[in-house]
């Protein structure tokens, strides 16, 4: 998979996708992650991607010219199955939407800035838009690395126990149960007897309780679904 990631402020980028799981990732050769800085087709000296909004609101907007120019260079070099939008009016980020993600072809992340991008680029360009909840940053790049990473960690073969995925929260729509390691007992704090029993049955049964009775305390919602 490619992730083409437009921005203008790319050196927010460098240091989440050059460590950990998403590193590990492209070291693999799993995927590729390509930062774009919007301002190389910025106007003037200062390389200005942004104005003033029509209607005389307040805030400013990144411009369709230097976004329209990227995003069509980018197409025309590569295929894309979502070229994605960060937008808090978007669609809320979830398990399903990461699960369907990482089956598909490349990705473009558009990382809004200011008030926003013009309209005119999410008419002409953009398939998909995507919020990562109910509130407002700064730009998208973080958004960005959220969607990025949810999506990567997916990928087969980027974990290296790729059933430890599938045990997450939100898949099947629960939320995970609680888990333990050494020592057993901790200040008199123990870990449940099920799980040293060796009886992966009765371990597995437990688990999926444990996921069930957290899911109906802390999110019910999920529970409709």
């Amino acid at each position: 998979m490619r992730i083409d990631i437009i921005t203008v402020l790319p050196e927010l980028l460098v240091s989440p996708f050059s460590a950990s799981i998403m590193k590990r990732a492209q070291d693999k050769g799993l995927v590729e992650i390509h930062v774009h800085d919007l301002r190389e087709y910025g106007k003037g000296k200062y390389r200005h991607v942004d104005d003033y909004p029509y209607g005389g609101t307040s805030g400013m907007v990144i411009m369709c010219e230097p976004l329209d120019k990227m995003i069509s260079k980018l197409k025309n070099e590569n295929d894309y199955a979502e070229i994605i939008y960060l937008t808090p009016d978007g669609e809320t980020l979830n398990q399903n939407m990461a699960n369907e993600l990482s089956l598909g072809g490349n990705l473009m992340m558009i990382c809004g800035h200011y008030k926003g991008i013009d309209q005119r680029i999410r008419d002409m360009h953009v398939t998909k838009e995507v919020s990562i909840g109910d509130y407002v940053l700064s730009g998208g790049e973080f958004g960005a690395i959220i969607l990025a990473d949810a999506i990567i960690r997916l990928i087969p073969g980027v974990i290296g126990d790729e059933t430890s995925a599938l045990s997450d929260s939100f898949q099947d729509n629960l939320l995970a149960p609680p888990v333990y390691t050494r020592p057993s007992d901790y200040k008199g704090y123990k870990v449940p007897e099920v799980l040293l029993s060796g009886n992966f049955p009765k371990i597995e049964e437990w688990l999926h309780d444990q996921a069930v009775e957290r899911t109906k305390e802390r999110r019910p919602d999920l529970l409709e679904k």
